[in-house]
């Protein structure tokens, strides 16, 4: 952002946080274009990744859930006062769309998180994945996110197992956000998130939401991992997609494998960007 944005719409009382006054400005921006249609449905899917971005980098920075609220509703009131025929919004939108206009045509990003990131492709010939974190849970690898061609794009997990073990199903636990006032996370404060494990990231039983994998499958070479000759690949229903988009970025999920005699084995997701880097792949279909 220029510094005309600053001047535009910045927050009073918002100069505190770089995280939270880069928010401000892109979700200014971004209700801004909801109200006076000031960019391609390309260009305003790529500030929607941009916005989501930096809500995750404020919140992981150690920004409360309720100042981020109140900073989003600080961005949306500030968007309906202003003018769509103004000169100095449309001078502003021309700087953001001649940015963003680069952005559509980048094909990869990585979006880094606490633990683990996720690694955005959105025009890879060799590999099914668009989107997918690389996890490994003891001797086992795990390969978590979005694949498919085109548009098609379902969410998979898919494991190999270093002792050749086959399960049998798997399922995704995640946060059930209808049963749970906030995300859950253990012993932790206030303050970044960088220090605490995964495995604390996840609330108790009761608060837990559950979707089972409805197809498993023998992992084809376009989703293995460089150097993997075969794994098991499990795709989860569309809802599980909505759910896990819908957390907070600081949140982890866990992807558990069943096998005979009630074993299982779990691994463990970081939620990180996973919206933002969503919405950069939907960029591209539009």
């Amino acid at each position: 952002m220029g510094l005309s944005i600053v001047a535009l719409v910045a927050a009073p009382g918002l100069a505190h946080a770089q995280g939270a006054d880069l928010f401000y400005e892109r979700a200014v921006m971004q209700a801004a274009d909801e109200r006076c249609g000031l960019f391609s449905p390309e260009v305003g899917q790529a500030l929607a990744s941009a916005t989501a971005q930096a809500r995750g980098a404020a919140l992981r920075a150690g920004m409360s859930p309720a100042s981020l609220r109140q900073t989003q509703r600080a961005a949306q009131a500030k968007a309906a006062e202003l003018d769509c025929a103004a000169p100095a919004l449309a001078a502003e939108a021309g700087r953001l769309r001649e940015a963003f206009a680069g952005f559509v045509r980048v094909g990869r990003l990585s979006y880094p998180g606490d633990v683990a990131g996720w690694q955005a492709d959105r025009w890879s010939r060799a590999s099914a994945w668009r989107l997918k974190q690389q996890v490994r849970f003891g001797a086992d690898t795990l390969t978590f996110g979005l694949a498919g061609r085109e548009d098609a794009q379902a969410l998979v997990a898919v494991a190999r197992f270093a002792d050749g073990a086959k399960p049998y199903g798997a399922r995704l636990i995640l946060r059930d956000t209808a049963r749970t006032s906030g995300p859950y996370l253990d012993r932790w404060i206030g303050g970044p998130t960088a220090g605490l494990p995964l495995s604390r990231r996840l609330p108790p039983a009761p608060g837990l939401a559950v979707y089972m994998a409805e197809v498993r499958a023998p992992a084809g070479a376009d989703l293995l991992a460089a150097g993997e000759r075969q794994g098991w690949a499990f795709r989860f229903p569309a809802a599980a997609a909505r759910a896990l988009a819908a957390l907070d970025p600081r949140e982890a999920v866990a992807v558990e494998f069943l096998f005979p005699g009630d074993a299982a084995r779990r691994a463990y997701v970081e939620v990180g960007d996973f919206a933002a880097g969503e919405a950069f792949l939907q960029a591209a279909l539009r």
